[in-house]
């Protein structure tokens, strides 16, 4: 197994012991990818939710430009409901876990473009 696959594999423990979720596995390495070399950085690799500078990163980096999504309201609340699953007092929150829990609540899958991080 690569650095990858193990990481892959921390992120799915967090989905099923912190966020009481059953993950789909592709999926959530689908998201991983999409990542691209930012899960090997120890900073980039987490979401500081308390900053909201972070936070607003988040919703343009992430839901609007990689998802598609148009601005509005609902994206922080939805950025707020899943730093509250994942738990505000964990201290590291997995960026790429808190997008795989973000494109489940949207019902959104990573566009393709995603998947050049791979090449």
């Amino acid at each position: 197994m690569g650095k990858r696959d193990d990481l892959i594999e921390q992120y799915a423990n967090d989905l099923k012991t912190k966020c009481g979720m059953d993950p789909d596995m592709d999926l959530l390495t689908k998201v991983t990818i999409g990542c691209g070399p930012a899960i090997y950085d120890a900073d980039a690799s987490t979401v500081a939710s308390s900053q909201p500078a972070e936070l607003e990163t988040v919703k343009n980096n992430f839901l609007i430009k990689k998802l598609g999504l148009s601005d509005g309201p609902e994206l922080m609340s939805a950025i707020d409901s899943v730093i509250e699953t994942y738990g505000k007092s964990e201290r590291n929150k997995y960026r790429a876990v808190v997008y795989y829990m973000l494109t489940k609540h949207f019902g959104k899958n990573p566009s393709t473009a995603d998947q050049s991080a791979e090449r």
